[in-house]
């Protein structure tokens, strides 16, 4: 998780490739975001946790007039399934497209959805007897949560129209679909700074009062953290709102009145860690709690007669999502199964029996697309979905679940596309097959190893940022997290606790032992430190206690003093037997003359000692990344290379699985010996290719002495093809390879043909991004190997960081939410004191 800059899916600008010896190119054609017409700070947080996503579990809910019945969305699809019985019944089946969202009308007679086509999220209409869908809206836009007022005359919305940002919209309904749409509230730009939020307030959430005169939704006029209050506005006034309870959200609260007019139903954390179900009143009464537990609980609907309440929960033993009946009296619970689906298309099976080269099962990352356009899965199974594509080659973004082999599931008949992938090691395995309504289809998908030489290390793999769940569709526990590990072919998962907002999801497992089995992957409950003002750390083996408070510099809050900063923090870790890293540092290269605003604390805790590794692939942009360690590493600085992905790993829609950004360490997975590799730089980084080096024999993280003939040896094996592949000495490229056929597997061997000292390395790229590999493009490299001996002159990166530093100074200095004055002093002093050491280091005193 960042705070900060929007991520940039695109190759940094051409000074920083300059520097960083890759040469200049024009952005990717390619990659985009999804729903890239939403214009928020942040790319990720609003998408899981405010936009419908695709799952296998049912996703929200709306009850027929009869109370006993509900129109639900389903694996894309929207179902109606009596409560009692075990049958669902398919309503809607899009071909490419994908329902959410399904309101009925009070009369019973329509269905209003959304639909998403990879492009927009457009409203829908359905009509419950002739089955005739049509669309409301046609604007390309994201539209979502429709609301019927009680009369059916009007609908209420949420629209990014015209703004890019979420807005309340209302508009009449008749025959012809939809009249005087508006946007009922304007908008209003806060004097405040949000982090994960737009300077112009939003509107969310919206539920029609019994006397369809009110509308409640969520909104954050003047709130920096959260989505905001609780708010009550008539239709015709909307000058008139009035806020109904304040209480930091976060996208899901949903407030919606009883039918009696008297209660308010809502979904909130307040306090807690998970979302349950609370009750309060128009005038703001204290909240009370209707459910409790560990899990989610979101997406409520009260039935017409108010006696029963309808939830999305996610309590069950996979963790998967439920439709959920709550009799409000008594509390009697019970899960709506459809055992049994009644398609509106003919379907068969397939069964995928995965296997390794020595015949061996074994689990995978598998993505199934079928006649229909749409990703299907196993019903049991987790649904996943990448966060960017190329709108060239695909119509919407890659789905994939995981799959422990043999898994069974049942897709539309006709032909369909089977891909499976098991790490980086592994040749993908891709299949067409034609499924036969009624009939079972068998697949035997045999995957074949492609390591690296073992000369060139034995390697284990470990992602060094994960966040088990971090508020996301799905449940997730250290033995479901090692069993998506286990299907990436991964040894080693850091499970990084860190808030959001005023949460700490996770928070309970510090201290609980992980998974060590030797069967299964490693799972490790670790931290990460949240700012933000100095940037991200991770906090590897903390053996005493979580460092808190987990953030600091929190605006507008009691802890918004930049006092601690980083360097104290890493203090802190280190005196507990602590390893501390850097996590997604860069998306761009930070300009010290041009950007607006530098706080980065980076160099002064490199300056300091304070830093064992840094991210230098990770959730941010590789090239840009490598181009401030490449400067680092000329003044001397032995900075390992981690990788963490920043997978939110109980998400539904996010960047890539576990794993997709890893370190490879020449090592056991032991905790001490991998840390040990990790510290001494032992290995190498990637998200796709597998890099091999030896220079003169010796391996990354190594030293020897440089001389004219030295010799290296080098090997690449990687599951997609590469474009570049160099090594690169003090910042520049020494020796470009020249790949050809499938460019997936080479070896080489040569000599340098000088002595120059400083350090060597081999590195990966791609220009622009491939959709087999879920990431901004393909990129590795390994740590460099050190060479002792006359090095070039290093004054202008030193100079950089005096540059950069001094805009950190600047803008420490500018705060004025220090507690006390001595914490302002003794930040000022660290950087200060940082500042001169690269003052030095560029001849300046």
């Amino acid at each position: 998780m960042r705070v900060g800059g929007r991520r940039i899916p695109v190759i940094a600008c051409a000074v920083a490739l300059a520097t960083a010896g890759i040469a200049a190119a024009s952005p990717p054609a390619g990659r985009e975001p999804v729903l890239k017409q939403v214009d928020l700070p942040h790319s990720y947080y609003w998408r899981e946790l405010y936009l419908p996503q695709l799952t296998t579990g049912p996703s929200s809910a709306s009850f027929l007039p009869d109370g006993n019945t509900l129109v639900y969305s389903m694996a894309g699809s929207l179902w109606r399934q009596r409560i009692g019985d075990d049958e669902a019944v398919e309503l809607t089946h899009a071909t490419g497209a994908y329902d959410y969202q399904p309101d009925v009308a009070r009369d019973g007679r329509s269905v209003v959805f959304t639909r998403y086509d990879g492009k927009a999220l457009e409203l829908w209409t359905l009509d419950l007897a002739s089955g005739r869908a049509r669309a409301l809206t046609h604007g390309g836009a994201v539209n979502v949560e429709p609301r019927l007022s009680p009369d059916g005359r009007r609908i209420a919305w949420v629209s990014t129209e015209g703004t890019g940002r979420f807005n309340l919209f209302v508009a009449d309904v008749g025959d012809d679909g939809l009249h005087d749409g508006r946007l009922l509230l304007g908008e209003h730009r806060t004097a405040q700074d949000r982090y994960y939020y737009a300077p112009f307030d939003h509107a969310i959430n919206p539920s029609w009062s019994p006397d369809g005169r009110t509308l409640l939704y969520v909104g954050n006029p003047d709130v920096a953290w959260g989505t905001g209050d609780l708010w009550a506005v008539p239709v015709e006034s909307p000058a008139q709102r009035r806020k109904v309870l304040s209480e930091e959200t976060n996208w899901n609260a949903r407030p919606e009145l009883a039918p009696d007019g008297k209660r308010v139903l809502f979904s909130s954390y307040h306090g807690r860690q998970t979302h349950q179900l609370w009750l309060t009143t128009l005038q703001g009464a204290a909240p009370l709690p209707l459910t409790f537990g560990d899990s989610e609980r979101r997406n409520a609907r009260w039935s017409p007669d108010g006696k029963r309440i309808a939830y999305i929960g996610n309590a069950g033993a996979d963790g998967n999502t439920q439709l959920m009946v709550l009799d409000v009296l008594g509390g009697a619970t019970r899960v709506l199964q459809a055992k049994h689906l009644r398609t509106l298309t003919p379907t068969g099976r397939i069964t995928l029996d995965i296997r390794d080269g020595q015949g061996r099962q074994v689990p995978a990352r598998v993505s199934v697309q079928g006649s229909d356009g749409r990703a299907h899965a196993p019903r049991a199974a987790w649904t996943h979905a990448d966060d960017g594509f190329d709108r060239a080659k695909q119509p919407t973004e890659a789905h994939y679940f995981h799959c422990a082999s043999p898994c069974t599931l049942d897709v539309p008949a006709g032909p369909t596309d089977v891909l499976v992938q098991h790490g980086f090691a592994h040749d993908l395995w891709r299949q067409r097959a034609t499924v036969v309504a009624g009939r079972d289809t068998a697949l035997q998908a045999t995957l074949v190893a492609q390591p690296l030489p073992a000369d060139f290390g034995r390697f284990i793999s470990a992602d060094l940022h994960v966040h088990m769940n971090y508020g996301g569709h799905y449940r997730n526990t250290p033995a479901n997290l090692a069993r998506q590990a286990q299907a990436e072919d991964l040894d080693v998962v850091e499970s990084l606790i860190v808030n959001k907002e005023e949460r700490v999801p996770d928070v309970a497992y510090f201290g609980t032992p992980g998974v060590d089995d030797p069967g299964l992957p490693r799972i490790v409950h670790a931290q990460e430190f949240h700012t933000s003002f100095w940037g991200h750390l991770g906090l590897l083996n903390l053996r005493d206690h979580l460092v808190t408070p987990d953030f600091s510099a929190y605006r507008h809050t009691a802890m918004a003093s930049p006092w601690p900063h980083n360097g104290t923090i890493a203090d802190l870790a280190h005196a507990q037997g602590g390893v501390v890293g850097y996590v997604h540092p860069f998306d761009t290269v930070p300009d010290p003359a041009k950007d607006p605003v530098l706080t980065h604390e980076l160099p002064a805790d490199i300056a300091h000692g304070k830093v064992d590794y840094m991210e230098v692939v990770g959730f941010s942009d590789h090239k840009s990344t490598a181009t401030v360690w490449y400067r680092l590493l000329n003044l001397g600085f032995h900075l390992p290379a981690g990788a963490g992905s920043d997978t939110m790993a109980n998400y539904a829609s996010l960047r890539g699985p576990v794993g997709m950004n890893r370190v490879f360490l020449d090592s056991t997975r032991d905790d001490a010996a991998m840390l040990a590799a990790l510290k001494g730089g032992h290995g190498f980084v990637s998200n796709g290719p597998l890099l091999g080096l030896l220079v003169d024999g010796h391996k990354p993280g190594e030293t020897i002495a440089a001389r004219s003939g030295l010799s290296y040896r080098i090997a690449l094996r990687s599951p997609v093809p590469v474009d570049h592949l160099e090594l690169v000495r003090n910042g520049e490229v020494v020796k470009r390879f020249d790949l050809t056929g499938d460019r997936m597997h080479f070896d080489a061997e040569g000599a340098l043909a000088d002595a120059q000292g400083g350090w060597l390395l081999l590195r990966a790229w791609n220009d622009g991004a491939d959709p087999l590999l879920l990431d901004l493009y393909p990129y590795a490299t390994t740590n460099p190997v050190w060479l002792t001996g006359p090095t070039p002159d290093a004054r202008g990166d030193a100079g950089y960081f005096v540059a950069w530093l001094g805009r950190v100074i600047e803008a420490a200095n500018a705060r004025d939410d220090y507690n006390s004055a001595s914490e302002k002093e003794a930040t000022l002093a660290y950087l200060r004191e940082a500042q001169a050491k690269f003052q030095a280091m560029a001849g300046d005193r």
